[in-house]
């Protein structure tokens, strides 16, 4: 085991934020054949805990406020209004860990239950718009496919496959499934298909969540300057949001539509549990809010605390990342040149910085330990299109993010992606867990991304599981 010092000169600020509150810099043990994906946050573990387990710097002083946010996150809310209470009327989740199990991406029913179904799950989101791109009356942005009872869910989820199989230039073949969505038993009668945009979003991996928090904007800014690529149509451009009355960078996000991690709109939205930025009931204005009372289910006081919302956003953010994995290993490091070599780094940036002072939680809390790292989340964290129609579909989904257009979607960090299966049993990927494998998955590149596609395309076979194993390294 080698023992790798981080540079007092690289880490003054860190050391000065940390120093005023009494704790020392950390050394950071790296094993062999393991890589720093995330400075002093990185973790070396492999198992289905890696997602969701703390960096070494939660100490003692911050361990009794992130095992509470880590019981918040998990535990399964009821209707009750006691504590864990709060859940509905209407919701798309349980809790936040049952649409992201270990930290990480529940697996998605859209492929076994093809849907919600009557009872069923769907661990995901549910975007519709008019095909204007205003709401419908009596909905929001999200379509709530469960209830608690004696209440309507707002409709359910139907998912259709359409399958095709292609062939790489030697030969090999491999097959892509383009979903369709429709909504069915909408709670106040049919909208029609005709005026309707409808898109699925599947929970993204919490991994790093802490670093994307404190990132440099300055230097985000500045790859949207340069990431100017016209020899293989690359173009990525920041997204700006107003939250809270203030113009913001966005940074999370499929559409990097959030500059937070939106843990208020989380149990607002997806939980329908009321807090002190979102004190109206997720389903305010519907006309079964004012049948009996909701059955006695309207309350005087908030479901959830300010303060136990920034626990939740606290162990948030002091997830550890795990490390790369079998860094030396001959395959691994073919698989990493040609992953340069088919250019997919010019959107997966390779290495980023965080700013000096760290990230700044919810309720005012500061974290100075994520402050002058390096990290490696392989994202340039900014849009760009995606959306050439492949199989008569393509990654437009028509919904409009802030500045994103249906067809812009942030770059994904690939930070852990070689793990998701070992943590949550299955390899679906992209934003509504279309692809099955990696293969799949960039093999669904379009826009921008066409080039790079075609360059994996047109590699042998070897190189292009190099690639597939390199991407299992992260």
């Amino acid at each position: 085991m080698k023992r790798l010092y981080i540079y007092i000169t690289a880490l003054v600020s860190l050391f000065t934020a940390c120093s005023e509150e009494g704790l020392d810099v950390l050394d950071v043990e790296v094993p062999e054949g393991y890589a720093l994906s995330a400075g002093t946050s990185t973790i070396f573990l492999n198992s289905s805990k890696a997602y969701d387990s703390p960096a070494d710097w939660v100490t003692e002083t911050y361990n009794t406020r992130f095992n509470r946010g880590d019981k918040l996150y998990d535990d399964m809310r009821t209707s009750s209004n006691g504590y864990g209470g709060g859940l509905g009327p209407v919701y798309a989740g349980y809790s936040c860990g049952s649409c992201h199990s270990n930290a990480g991406r529940t697996k998605p029913a859209g492929w076994a239950d093809h849907g919600s179904g009557p009872y069923g799950f769907t661990s995901a989101l549910i975007y519709v718009t008019r095909k204007n791109g205003a709401f419908f009356q009596g909905y929001g942005r999200v379509i709530h496919d469960q209830s608690i009872y004696g209440v309507s869910a707002e409709g359910k989820l139907k998912v259709e496959w359409k399958y095709e199989t292609f062939s790489f230039p030697d030969g090999e073949t491999y097959e892509l499934a383009a979903p369709t969505y429709t909504i069915t038993d909408w709670y106040k009668g049919d909208i029609s298909p005709d005026d309707l945009f409808c898109t699925v979003r599947i929970p993204l991996r919490h991994v790093g969540m802490g670093q994307i928090m404190a990132l440099d904007p300055n230097e985000i800014e500045a790859l949207a300057r340069r990431s100017n690529y016209p020899e293989y149509g690359i173009s990525g451009r920041c997204n700006y949001i107003s939250e809270r009355g203030v113009k913001c960078l966005g940074v999370s996000g499929n559409k990097a539509q959030h500059a937070d991690l939106t843990v208020e709109l989380g149990f607002s939205s997806d939980m329908g549990v009321t807090n002190s930025r979102y004190p109206e009931e997720i389903c305010e204005g519907q006309l079964q809010m004012s049948e009996g009372s909701m059955m006695g289910l309207l309350y005087d006081r908030l479901d959830v605390s300010t303060e136990d919302m920034e626990n939740v956003d606290l162990y948030m953010q002091s997830l550890g990342v795990p490390a790369r994995r079998d860094v030396n290993d001959p395959v691994v490091k073919r698989g990493e040149s040609k992953f340069y070599e088919a250019k997919c780094h010019l959107c997966h940036v390779t290495t980023l910085h965080t700013r000096p002072g760290g990230s700044t939680l919810l309720n005012g809390t500061r974290l100075p330990w994520l402050g002058s790292q390096t990290i490696h989340p392989y994202s340039d964290f900014l849009l760009h299109d995606m959306g050439s129609e492949i199989m008569g579909v393509g990654l437009n989904d028509n919904y409009v993010s802030g500045l994103a257009a249906g067809n812009e979607w942030r770059t994904t960090p690939l930070w852990g992606i070689g793990l998701q299966e070992r943590v949550n049993g299955h390899t679906y990927f992209l934003h509504d867990g279309r692809a099955r494998n990696f293969v799949e998955a960039i093999m669904w590149h379009g826009g921008e991304g066409e080039a790079s596609k075609n360059l994996f395309r047109n590699m042998p076979k070897e190189d292009r599981d190099a690639i597939v194993t390199f991407l299992k390294s992260l």
